[in-house]
């Protein structure tokens, strides 16, 4: 199978829950997604925090509650996945692992089996905040569509970790996300477009979405979800597949469909998946005279 069609929540944070209402939202959520015929679907960065939520803003509580319900909501998670037969990549869980704390994204098959990809670079939030660490680089993952990538958030924002995934294979990158502000999501959204132009792959974007002065992890969230693809023959003229609203809690689906990318790649305008150059030579310092 070269084809995929996808779908990427715009979550809008809701109330506290707890675990057993953030699952049940899941299981809503999903059920839709796929009666909509998507089987990939994405859920954003730290979506799950929703249901680490107290009452009241507690940026400690809520890292002390997410680690101690990580294995919780994946195994909710995971559960959903099954049931619906689905890929899911469930946003991303605070995990205890090794004595430290890492920002990790569960890939979910449709018979159960898991994997995950780290974070791998901090936000100032992340580090200064909850002292989250970097965790394992970047990998890909095998699908029955082919492989994949997962870059979260801030790592979408550095060329070398989503070429290093293309270059192992990825014709798709997922990109779940988290940003408080337009600034801050413009940031993914721009380096989203360039990562999937400068590979000629696909780059997909989910956010968080909707105010929620409840979660002082959650409190300010801003984004539309997104699909870029090459800006070059045979597609869109500025790269866009498809894109959501911004800040409205909904869906967007693409179907993709890796053959393109192989096209484009081989009889595009430009090929800049091919021109990349392998050890770029070190920049002099000229002086002019």
């Amino acid at each position: 199978m070269t084809s995929i069609r996808i779908g990427l929540c715009q979550w809008k944070i809701g109330a506290a829950t707890g675990i057993a209402g953030w699952a049940a939202r899941l299981e809503r959520e999903v059920a839709y997604a796929v009666g909509q015929g998507a089987r990939l679907l994405v859920m954003p960065e730290y979506a799950a925090l929703e249901a680490a939520a107290g009452e009241v803003a507690d940026l400690a509580g809520e890292l002390a509650a997410a680690l101690d319900g990580a294995a919780a909501m994946l195994a909710a998670a995971r559960a959903v996945a099954m049931r619906h037969r689905v890929w899911l990549v469930p946003g991303t869980l605070a995990t205890r692992l090794d004595g430290r704390v890492v920002n990790r994204a569960p890939l979910i098959a449709p018979d159960g089996r898991v994997a995950f990809q780290d974070k791998h670079v901090m936000t100032r939030f992340e580090t200064e905040e909850w002292g989250v660490s970097p965790g394992a680089p970047p990998a890909v993952f095998e699908t029955d569509f082919g492989l994949i990538g997962i870059a979260i958030c801030f790592d979408a924002e550095f060329p070398a970790l989503v070429r290093a995934q293309v270059a192992a294979g990825a014709w798709l990158v997922l990109v779940p996300t988290c940003t408080d502000t337009l600034r801050g999501f413009n940031r993914v959204r721009v380096a989203a477009a360039a990562r999937a132009m400068e590979n000629q792959c696909f780059v997909a974007m989910a956010p968080t979405v909707g105010d929620a002065p409840w979660c002082g992890t959650l409190d300010s969230n801003h984004g539309y979800a997104a699909v870029y693809g090459p800006i070059d023959r045979g597609f869109p003229e500025d790269g866009v597949i498809a894109q959501g609203r911004l800040d409205a809690g909904e869906w967007v689906f693409a179907d993709l469909d890796s053959v393109a990318l192989e096209v484009v790649r081989r009889d595009g305008a430009v090929r800049n998946h091919l021109s990349w150059p392998a050890d770029p030579p070190p920049s002099a310092v000229v002086v002019p005279a």
